[in-house]
């Protein structure tokens, strides 16, 4: 059960990195702001893969071709669903914008499966508490007036379930490349992972913004201290999310994850000034016991 707490952790530092790439949104744009996440992050998971090596001393990885597909499909997924769950927190809220993503816990048990990974029922029955409560804060608003005639705007839930697509596709191909790497030294795989996922966005991001926004890349670059942190938080996490995706199938671990809703609410309070109604936390809460009964089945 090592990977609990890993997974704790974890939520909590994608919570700070999260808030420091929202920052940039506004000059960097959606891309640009998932590039710093990777480039920037890229030193840091370098320097934790050397430790991890040091730590392994037995360890014989193996890198195959199953390894770097693997490597390849997480690094596509992430980029992706990085970018879709930054607009998302802009339409909505630091808060929403991350329960909306977290779509990738029904998602993620749903492709662990097609991987032959099964759960317990109960934890199946957990989910759908989870997406039950998703769906819930998803939802649309009425309009407060009869002259408020605006259609209903989906754009940040539907951005969200984009995000949790890639977040859940990601997640199994991070237990995939670790499994093919070593299976039996979890943080040696799951650290060489990190550092081989992330040298391919910040390569494939940073090609692409210097062929179509040259603007955002400079921002991106020059950006300073945010992106430092942005960078050093996002690869502690994905550091933890990978060694917990290396011990456990990736629908337990991202139901667990779930404890960055509770901490991304906190944040948006005090970061953001944003804050939720009853209705939202009551749906929350409905998310928190589906998450309760993922983990424990």
């Amino acid at each position: 059960m090592l990977w609990i707490p890993i997974t704790i952790g974890a939520a909590g530092l994608q919570v700070a990195r999260n808030a420091l790439q929202r920052g940039l949104l506004g000059g960097a744009g959606p891309w640009g702001a998932t590039l710093v996440r990777f480039l920037f992050g890229l030193p840091f998971s370098l320097a934790f893969a050397l430790i991890a090596v040091a730590l392994s001393p037995h360890a014989r990885p193996d890198f195959s071709f199953r390894y770097f597909i693997a490597c390849a499909i997480c690094a596509a997924c992430q980029m992706t669903a990085t970018a879709a769950m930054l607009v998302s927190m802009r339409r909505s809220s630091f808060a929403l914008g991350t329960v909306f993503q977290q779509s990738s816990i029904p998602l993620s048990a749903a492709v662990g499966l097609w991987l032959g990974e099964p759960l317990h029922w109960a934890a199946w029955l957990g989910l759908l508490g989870v997406t039950a409560g998703l769906m819930a804060l998803a939802w649309p608003r009425a309009a407060a007036s009869p002259a408020e005639t605006a259609p209903r705007d989906w754009s940040a839930a539907g951005l969200g379930l984009v995000a949790g697509a890639g977040f859940a596709i990601a997640s199994n191909a991070a237990r995939q490349a670790a499994l093919a790497l070593d299976a039996h030294h979890a943080l040696l795989a799951a650290q060489a992972s990190v550092v081989t996922v992330q040298a391919m966005q910040s390569l494939a991001l940073t090609a692409w913004l210097a062929l179509t926004n040259r603007s955002a890349l400079v921002v991106a670059l020059t950006s300073g201290r945010a992106s430092v942190g942005a960078g050093f938080f996002g690869a502690a996490a994905s550091g933890l999310w990978f060694t917990a995706f290396a011990l456990s199938p990736a629908g337990p671990v991202r139901a667990v994850g779930v404890v960055e809703m509770p901490i991304a609410a906190l944040a948006g309070r005090r970061v953001f000034a944003e804050r939720l109604q009853a209705w939202q936390w009551a749906a929350a809460g409905l998310a928190g016991i589906g998450v309760a009964l993922a983990a424990l089945g």
